[in-house]
């Protein structure tokens, strides 16, 4: 799965054009980062810019981006109404699919040790980077801003935390570090703002005072009208949509209004969000009215639906939900290739990709051809009396399809990453030992992905025997297929797995993973011929 670190640093300028854009054209110029949005504010005199990008890009992304900056941007002369204390005065790096708050940790450690050490910027860790309490929050580094800066530096206890502990007047000094995604939505309310706003008392964290906390934890909120929409709205900002998310917002707030006899009318998204907090809302939803959905594209137009956020302007999912909006240049070049495409590549004269992505895109078909029998058998009124049972036995084949499709193309990636370590240089005894222990971490990597297509298809028997049990036998041919093609996946995977263990090092691992792919193996024969025979049985017991 991709990893997606979203970056929004703000940089004391948001007045002189040519300065916004060489900043933005620095951050497209990294291969791997997507500049989703440049918001410059004339009287703050500060532009948010918003990109996005893997681990490694977003870092050099913001790198240079700040080197722009920096080279552009004096701030002896600056002047605005927000607080600043840098050229680039905030660099915040944001998990948004796939990434941990640890690994957007070091993607900000990375990027102030960079920044200080090649560019001589004072640089200052805050949230969750900073394990300073009395450097936590933005507004205690920030305190007396880029005037105060000249003296505060010098201060023992105001020492950055990466770079030179002096003043540099053209530049000031950054504070970099964590935070999680901020949404910003809105309820609409049929009503006044003095109603709307005691909607938002009652929910958000801080309620109406210390002693009477608000029902919902990790949000702000606030009331007010707006006569462009001629209706209120309830103002939120969640400040982790994991603790809150919206669809809960939306919820309460509709609790709250028919309290009052309100009228809730859809909502509004401001800015964008992660595709994970819209498929939560849909899983909600799915949940609560007991439907069937699997289709990824089908849950966002629930959701917009059920949330009403197309009810100020039309909600389109490729340009508001982060993942949609950026540009998948070759993530999985292989699982996007035409199937000739794919033939003919594994069929050429090169090593990668071979019998491993084979091997996962074999146990993704049968996987897939189990989904279909279901299909056949959900949803038409001959078959009504099984749909309970389809839904039980098409959403895993079907998740489990949706895996191993992406493991045809982290196969062949594995292989690369060994094949790179080989290359790496020999010459000292530091360089054999760095070079050894990537090697070793490349065959690990070269097992485990073979073994997750192992696992992966060990999890679709079950279902697979179910629906040998109960689905439409005119779909008949296309499970036995399926539970071949299955099998032979699986197989391939296994044999992938043998190949490579013999160069690792680490026995405890090897040992525990030569036992669990014997007993996947084993498994995938015996489950082959239990859905041949269930659907022998059932075709001998008709006639």
């Amino acid at each position: 799965m991709k990893k997606i670190v979203e970056c929004v640093p703000n940089i004391s300028e948001g007045r002189n054009q040519d300065i916004i854009n060489a900043c933005a054209d620095a951050v497209r110029a990294v291969p791997g980062a997507t500049l989703l949005d440049v918001d410059p504010g004339k009287s703050t005199n500060r532009t948010v810019f918003t990109f996005v990008g893997d681990t490694e890009s977003v870092v050099e992304a913001a790198f240079q981006f700040s080197k722009t900056a920096y080279s552009l941007i004096d701030m002896t002369g600056h002047k605005g109404e927000h607080p600043r204390m840098g050229a680039v005065d905030v660099v915040p790096f944001v998990p948004v699919a796939n990434v941990t708050i640890e690994e957007c940790v070091e993607c900000a450690k990375k990027f102030g040790q960079k920044v200080g050490k090649e560019l001589g910027v004072p640089i200052y860790l805050y949230e969750e980077a900073s394990v300073n309490p009395a450097r936590k929050q933005l507004r205690q580094i920030r305190a007396g801003e880029y005037e105060g800066l000249k003296d505060k530096i010098y201060k023992p206890e105001w020492k950055p935390d990466y770079g030179p502990q002096e003043f540099v007047p053209k530049s000031g000094a950054t504070v970099t570090g964590v935070r999680f995604f901020l949404v910003a939505y809105n309820v609409n309310i049929l009503g006044t703002k003095e109603q709307a706003h005691r909607i938002a008392l009652n929910i958000r964290e801080q309620g109406r005072n210390d002693d009477e906390p608000g029902r919902l934890k990790a949000i702000k909120a606030i009331g007010w009208y707006v006569d462009e929409y001629n209706m209120a709205q309830v103002s939120i900002n969640l400040d982790n949509y994991k603790i809150t998310p919206p669809h809960i917002v939306f919820e309460e707030c509709i609790k709250d209004a028919k309290e009052l006899n309100l009228a809730v009318c859809g909502s509004e998204l401001v800015g964008l969000i992660p595709l994970e907090a819209m498929l939560m809302a849909a899983e909600y939803y799915i949940k609560k009215e007991n439907l069937f959905i699997l289709d990824e594209k089908q849950k966002i137009r629930l959701v917009i639906e059920r949330l009403g956020l197309s009810s100020i302007s039309k909600f389109i999912p490729e340009k508001r939900i982060i993942e949609y909006m950026i540009e998948d240049s070759g993530n999985e070049p292989l699982a996007d290739m035409s199937v000739r495409s794919f033939v003919e590549l594994v069929g050429a004269r090169t090593s990668a990709p071979g019998g491993g992505s084979v091997s996962a895109l074999a146990a993704s078909l049968g996987s897939a051809l189990g989904t279909m029998m279901g299909w056949m058998s959900y949803g038409s009124r001959k078959f009504e009396h099984l749909d309970a049972k389809m839904r039980k036995f098409i959403a895993p084949l079907h998740i489990n399809m949706k895996k191993m499709i992406s493991m045809i193309d982290a196969d062949t990636n594995a292989f690369n990453d060994y094949m790179l370590a080989m290359k790496l240089p020999k010459k000292t005894k530091d360089e054999m030992k760095f070079r050894e222990e990537k090697m070793q971490e490349g065959l690990k990597k070269a097992v485990n992905v073979p073994m997750e297509v192992m696992r992966t298809g060990d999890g679709c028997w079950e279902f697979m025997s179910e629906m040998a049990k109960y689905g439409n036998m005119s779909s008949r041919s296309d499970l036995e297929v399926g539970a071949k093609i299955l099998e032979t996946g699986i197989w391939g995977a296994y044999r992938n797995v043998l190949i490579n263990l013999p160069q690792i090092k680490d026995y405890k691992f090897k040992n525990e993973v030569k036992k669990e792919a014997e007993e996947i193996i084993l498994r995938a024969g015996a489950g082959l011929k239990k859905v041949v025979k269930i659907l022998e049985k059932r075709v001998s017991d008709s006639k």
